[in-house]
């Protein structure tokens, strides 16, 4: 398991590494190929209003801001040009608190759906790029041509994660984290090592940055699958 940001390393909660465990990259080969495959339906995270004012009432108003700050966006962007959306989400998520599993959840390695990250206003590295890989999924990105990587943060000898665009499929890609504000290519990210990515269809192994080889499913990881399990459940019947 990947070692963890100490409160005391001098590492900000806004820029800390996540909490995934190297274990997970055996986990992929591991994992039972007969775990059910939950399709590639497009899973919409747009709210009713009612549903954020019942949040709202849960959670509190500065829940219910940032959730209507969150739809807020995902109407305002939907013409935009796919360079625009990928700055404007990559910007209104990085604003949220870097927090870790353990601390957050009281759990070693939690996924959480966007609506989990915001209203609780924090999560850490898969918990960033699962709400930008959704969101921009709402907006019109195409899912080929995005991918959650799961990489190694050098400068931390940490397990992170982060989001990947190709703007072509022989594309380098172009990497969303919440380490740094800037979008850069992955070939600019030498401080990232990258090891498997994956998105709602496939899982890849990676190799400088790029997909490699195609080694499955995405339903071969267990997070998530449990992860979009949890977000059916939460949007069900929440739209408008």
């Amino acid at each position: 398991m990947a070692e963890r940001a100490r409160p005391n390393s001098g590492v900000s909660n806004h820029t800390r590494p996540g909490s995934l465990g190297l274990y997970l990259l055996l986990a992929i080969f591991a994992f039972c190929l007969s775990v059910a495959t939950l399709g590639d339906s497009h899973q919409s995270v747009r709210l009713s209003k009612a549903y954020i004012e019942k949040l709202g009432r849960e959670y509190g108003p500065q829940a219910k801001l940032r959730l209507q700050s969150w739809q807020q966006l995902i109407k305002s962007i939907k013409r935009d040009s796919e360079a625009v959306k990928l700055r404007k989400v990559n910007d209104f998520f990085n604003q949220l608190r870097f927090v870790d599993d353990i601390n957050h959840w009281k759990k070693e390695d939690y996924w959480a759906t966007p609506v989990e990250f915001l209203i609780t206003n924090g999560g850490d590295c898969e918990d960033f790029s699962i709400a930008k890989y959704y969101t921009l999924r709402e907006v019109g990105v195409p899912d080929s041509k995005m991918s959650i990587a799961y990489v190694k943060a050098v400068e931390y000898n940490q397990a992170h994660m982060v989001l990947t665009y190709y703007k072509t499929p022989s594309a380098m890609p172009l990497v969303l984290d919440n380490l740094i504000p800037q979008i850069k290519p992955a070939n600019k990210r030498p401080d990232l090592i990258h090891v498997y990515s994956f998105n709602g269809d496939n899982l890849w192994l990676s190799k400088k940055g790029r997909r490699a080889e195609i080694i499955g499913t995405s339903d071969r990881l267990e997070h998530w699958v449990k992860l979009r399990s949890r977000l059916e459940n939460q949007t069900v019947n929440s739209v408008e």
